[in-house]
């Protein structure tokens, strides 16, 4: 008999619109960490430049995590992501820290636990959750990085399913509630990552949910590999899903669209976390909370969304402002839960 690990967010999406955080980076970036920050006492003598590494302080700035994770809650977030978007072999290879994977993750994962449990404990009436935060890596496995050679593949769809396992593995055991595969430019990337979810599932006989997130790159309405909002569909829908969902690379009022013809199609539940809109000439996002609260409030008046929140350059207010929209209309509604879930009693 398959063991069901025990969490209420199949309950808690059938109430209402769940709210996910927004983004850990432009969080970190206000503390101005320095390379002694980032290399901690842990890894003070590391032979390589640390800085940037933002997975690498939920080792060495846990303090911070555990901060950003708190402000999103208090902003009204239900669910927030592990700080772990690069937290593979493949992604840690550029710092040569693939031997702290499972640390990376699993501290990751604990911290944000943490911190949801406080809350939950404070707000019984409104539980916390927690996703692990499962990114696309830094290489495509459909296509070449060699204009001069269309054959050739910088990783293997195995190389990629090893590393998430590892990764998945880790996530679970540091506690975490559900794993949000996201920011997908390659469906085959997220075959992969999905392949290795079913064989964790398998391999300790549990059921755990699973948000999938895809990432429309441009205006032409596909991901980086050429796919339509459809096709992405499909090809992610062989397996019981959570959700599935878009985030980054666009603004909310770009997403739109997309997000309507995706949710027209499926009868998963459908997340959406977009950026503060479109970057300017200097990388940054300018789109205030305000603004993006009245984009976000046309998903809702359509009935698009059953999981909204924000992407890069979103803010905890921008996090508030969302879930005081999210709190006025009713979740998306479909018509069968396409779900091999056993929800809790």
């Amino acid at each position: 008999m398959t063991r069901i690990r025990m969490n209420t967010v199949w309950q808690e999406i059938e109430k209402r619109i769940l709210v996910l955080d927004g983004a850990m980076g432009t969080m970190l970036q206000e503390y101005k960490f320095t390379e002694e920050d980032f290399r901690g006492e842990q890894f003070k003598d590391y032979h390589l430049s640390l800085k940037g590494n933002n997975d690498l302080l939920s080792i060495t700035q846990p303090q911070a995590i555990k901060e950003v994770h708190a402000k999103y809650f208090e902003a009204g977030a239900d669910i927030v992501e592990t700080n772990t978007f690069s937290g593979t072999t493949i992604a840690m290879a550029d710092y040569e820290m693939e031997d702290q994977v499972y640390e990376l993750n699993y501290q990751s994962a604990k911290l944000a636990k943490e911190v949801a449990d406080e809350f939950t404990k404070k707000e019984p009436h409104k539980p916390r959750f927690v996703a692990g935060s499962i990114g696309p890596t830094n290489k495509t496995a459909s296509m070449s990085p060699d204009v001069n050679d269309p054959g050739y593949r910088a990783v293997t769809f195995d190389e990629l399913r090893i590393a998430y396992k590892q990764q998945i593995e880790a996530l679970l055991d540091g506690g975490v509630d559900l794993l949000l595969v996201e920011t997908i430019f390659d469906t085959l990337n997220a075959k992969a990552a999905l392949f290795a979810v079913q064989e964790v599932k398998d391999e300790r006989n549990i059921e755990i949910p699973v948000m999938v997130s895809g990432t429309i790159t441009d205006a032409s309405g596909r991901t980086l590999s050429g796919q339509t909002v459809e096709a992405f569909l499909i090809s992610v829908s062989h397996l019981p899903l959570l959700s599935v969902g878009f985030n980054c690379a666009l603004g909310a009022d770009q997403l739109q669209p997309y997000l309507k013809r995706l949710s027209k199609e499926t009868n998963f539940y459908t997340s959406a976390h977009p950026n503060a809109g479109l970057p300017n000439a200097f990388g940054e996002y300018d789109e205030t909370p305000e603004q993006m609260q009245a984009h976000i409030e046309g998903y809702l008046e359509d009935g698009l969304v059953n999981i909204v929140g924000g992407c890069c350059g979103t803010s905890p207010e921008h996090i508030r402002l969302i879930a005081e929209a999210a709190a006025r209309y009713k979740p998306r509604k479909i018509e069968n839960v396409i779900t091999s879930e056993v929800k809790p009693a």
